[in-house]
């Protein structure tokens, strides 16, 4: 099932809080539903998000109307809310500024005059411009990410036990996924597979999105508690650990999931091997180092809470990001959708992003 699709006139997303029990889409058809479910996290995973993203600035131009003024402040304010909704994952980021270019393009190219009101047939115009822009970055994706599984192939062995954390599936994307398209890749191409899927606390994204998928598609798997994984690697049951990223400085510092820093420094520590699957999106060169990376915090009653039942008492004080950093020096490689980019990543991401 796909995470998002477009439907005429609005962006329909699968509900993921409501996985596993209820597959229920919703239609969003305005700037703030769009952004609203990204918030609550109906709508995740950091290419997934860049693509609803880009749907609901084409909601947003679709929605203007003379009242609003400036069309050109008005896209901006457009860009602005959707730009606020998650500050760690740098794919929403590189999928707006992707869209406001190419809004900027097509005013340029038609000579639209954009400092003032515009017209209705101009706004449509512009509207369905980019909505072709947006629907080719959702089929971009897609492509992306078969080629991803394709690279992430040829690091898995043919028989293998695979440790996953959070979800980096179709769920997550726009189709396929990221390291969970690596195991349906590998999966489809004869490999005996068994993949532990960590549950991921504190909304269990493992639990009730990475099993849920790894079922449908019919691959061996296991859930364990985030607590396991040390055990797992010290009775020498785990071969790898592959994860998804967020956000990539230039260092090769990566950003996802919290949690997987934790995993890193057991995998190091169990000498097994540690891999990164995102598209080249992901990497932020203009980040030096990981210590740049803004981390979310979400809200604590997400920590207080489980499966809709409080565990502790209300005022208790919570921390919860969202993610954490992992060093480059626990990653063994990167798989993107041009290669694995193995160490010294400083120099062979740039090598990589030239040849995009």
């Amino acid at each position: 099932m796909k995470a998002l699709l477009w439907e005429g006139d609005a962006l329909a997303i699968l509900d993921q809080t409501q996985l596993p029990f209820v597959e229920q889409y919703h239609r969003l058809t305005s700037v703030e539903e769009v952004a609203g479910a990204i918030c609550r996290l109906e709508v995740r995973g950091a290419p997934a998000i860049g693509i609803s993203a880009a749907f609901g600035f084409v909601l947003g131009v679709r929605s203007y109307t003379a009242a609003d003024g400036n069309f050109s402040a008005y896209a901006q304010r457009v860009y602005d809310r959707l730009a606020s909704t998650r500050p760690t994952a740098v794919n929403l980021f590189w999928a707006l500024r992707r869209i406001k270019n190419k809004l900027l393009m097509v005013c340029a190219s038609e000579e639209i005059e954009s400092e003032g009101v515009i017209g209705e047939d101009v706004k449509n115009r512009l509207a369905e411009n980019l909505l072709r822009e947006a629907q080719s970055m959702a089929g971009e994706d897609a492509q992306v990410n078969r080629y991803i599984g394709e690279y992430g192939n040829l690091i898995i062995p043919e028989e293998s036990t695979i440790l996953t954390h959070c979800n980096t599936g179709a769920l997550a994307t726009s189709d396929y996924g990221t390291a969970l398209g690596i195991v349906r890749c590998a999966h489809r191409a004869g490999k005996r597979l068994h993949v532990y899927v960590g549950e991921t606390r504190p909304l269990l994204q493992g639990a009730r999105l990475t099993a849920w998928e790894l079922r449908r598609e019919e691959i061996p798997m296991t859930l364990i508690t985030d607590s396991m994984a040390g055990t797992l690697m010290y009775q020498k049951k785990i071969d790898l650990v592959l994860v998804g990223a967020d956000r990539i400085a230039s260092n090769g510092d990566t950003a996802n999931k919290i949690g997987t820093y934790s995993l890193a420094v057991l995998a190091h520590e169990h000498t097994i091997p540690f891999y990164v699957a995102a598209p080249l999106s992901t990497v932020d060169i203009k980040l030096a180092g990981g210590e740049e990376i803004v981390i979310e915090e979400r809200d604590g009653n997400e920590v207080r809470m489980f499966g809709g039942q409080a565990v502790t008492l209300p005022e208790v004080p919570v921390y919860n990001p969202s993610f954490d950093v992992t060093p480059a020096r626990y990653i063994r490689g990167i798989v993107t959708e041009k290669g694995l980019i193995t160490p010294p990543f400083a120099s062979n991401i740039l090598k990589h992003l030239a040849n995009t």
